[in-house]
């Protein structure tokens, strides 16, 4: 007689020969082949705004005026499908795919796949503060509950695939096979049933979506960085402060970011298509006279990270902490107007500037233990990440996954920790959570 336990646990000794890995096996290679799609779409729709740029430029027409139209008509479209057809892919996804293993939000994959694709490279095209890793998790959730209603799966085996889908999306999105599977356990503990089969399940997803990803887009890092090495012993208090340090600005991101999404809920009394044509049309023109404060961070890192050569001016340090409180507040507009798009790469462009200014501040203080100022761009990345997400062991392995910064470890521990910390004792909570918690109450005052 089987005990009540293995009837209600979500996956039983006897379903061990389910389909549920090659249904995993399945979604990590869509995830990887549309995550993959996604990004030489938006590849291509930059390109294509950037050429008609030089076309009006060519024609006489002010290169900034157009890039203003085509930005505020490619957000205005993406806020149009989004509030239209599927209001669940505005912003990230993440809390979306959260609240589905909770039970608390249905999972509409034939509406939110083709919205979050379109809607997403639309928003990212057009220049928005916004990441590709965010789509990436929603469609990769999404692809998960497909296949398990095509092969009409048991419930709990839909479970696994709904969370297998949203690791391999993170893994799609920047090419980090174990951190898509950490961040699953980590950041998704209280919805994800942990068992042999469903970790076999993501693992399996993480897999196949990488390897795909890597066929189509090649298996160098996310992020071209040079490999630092490990700093000394003495120095490690600096990566302390510099914890202490992010810890607030991550609590401070997610307070910015909540009052952002309300002052853009108060503003549903105003034609959609005029906010969207605003939105766009501001991205656009400050993507025109200030394309470091603009777009997803992948260009901004690297010219950042030039100010480490000696000799090199191309980004005096004071224009780093400048353009860090420019593209924060950009981040949390773009974000906070409802576009379909992530924070995880916005924030990492943050903490490499942040992190890149203190340590060229500390250098000029302490020559003799800082040599590598850009290590500490390194842990900023991942301390901003553990703060805001309150996900220490994911932004640590996600990190040195992008960046191939393997002998940081260390660092980024010490960094990540006194972030979290911080964080925790101003007050401030995990982001997802806090946005669910959110569209939980707006969806009941509908």
């Amino acid at each position: 007689m089987k005990s009540q336990k293995n009837k209600t646990g979500p996956i039983n000794g006897n379903d061990k020969y389910s389909p549920i890995i090659p249904c995993s096996l399945m979604v990590g290679m869509l995830t990887g082949l549309i995550g993959s799609i996604f990004q030489i779409g938006l590849r291509v729709v930059e390109n294509w705004r950037l050429h008609l740029c030089s076309v009006a430029a060519a024609l006489h027409i002010p290169g900034w005026l157009t890039a203003t139209l085509l930005s505020a008509l490619m957000v205005s479209a993406s806020f149009w499908l989004v509030r239209k057809f599927a209001p669940e892919t505005g912003g990230s996804g993440v809390q979306e795919m959260e609240g589905a293993l909770a039970g608390l939000r249905p999972v509409r994959w034939k509406r939110v796949i083709p919205v979050k694709f379109l809607g997403g490279i639309l928003a990212l095209g057009a220049g928005m503060a916004l990441g590709r890793e965010g789509p990436t998790i929603q469609m990769g959730g999404n692809l998960g509950k497909m296949i398990g209603d095509l092969f009409k799966d048991k419930r709990e085996q839909i479970h696994a695939l709904i969370a297998a889908g949203s690791g391999a999306g993170l893994a799609a999105a920047f090419n980090a096979p174990l951190a898509g599977m950490i961040f699953v356990i980590e950041e998704m503990h209280e919805e994800f049933n942990y068992n042999f089969y469903t970790i076999i399940a993501v693992s399996s997803a993480v897999f196949s979506s990488t390897v795909i990803t890597q066929i189509l887009l090649g298996q160098g890092p996310s992020i071209l960085m040079p490999e630092y090495q490990l700093p000394p012993l003495e120095s490690l208090w600096f990566f302390m402060i510099l914890g202490m340090l992010v810890g607030l600005i991550g609590y401070s991101f997610n307070k910015a970011l909540i009052k952002l999404l309300n002052f853009f809920s108060a503003m549903q009394r105003f034609p959609l298509l005029l906010v969207g044509l605003t939105v766009g049309a501001l991205i656009g023109a400050l993507g025109w006279f200030f394309p470091d404060i603009v777009g997803g961070g992948y260009k901004v890192i690297p010219k950042a990270l030039k100010c480490c050569v000696v000799g090199n001016n191309s980004m005096p340090m004071t224009m780093l902490i400048i353009i860090f409180l420019l593209r924060f507040g950009t981040t949390v507009f773009c974000y906070g107007s409802g576009a379909p798009g992530g924070i995880f790469a916005p924030m990492m462009a943050l903490g490499t500037l942040f992190g890149l200014w203190f340590g060229h501040f500390g250098q000029g203080m302490f020559p003799h233990l800082i040599s590598q100022p850009g290590v500490f761009a390194v842990a900023a990345m991942g301390a901003l990440f553990a703060a805001t997400v309150r996900a220490p062991i994911t932004g640590i392995v996600l990190i040195v996954e992008m960046t191939r910064n393997y002998e940081l470890i260390l660092p980024l521990i010490i960094t990540c920790t006194a972030a979290v910390k911080v964080a925790y004792l101003l007050g401030g909570r995990p982001i997802y959570t806090v946005l669910l918690e959110r569209t939980l109450n707006l969806s009941r005052h509908l």
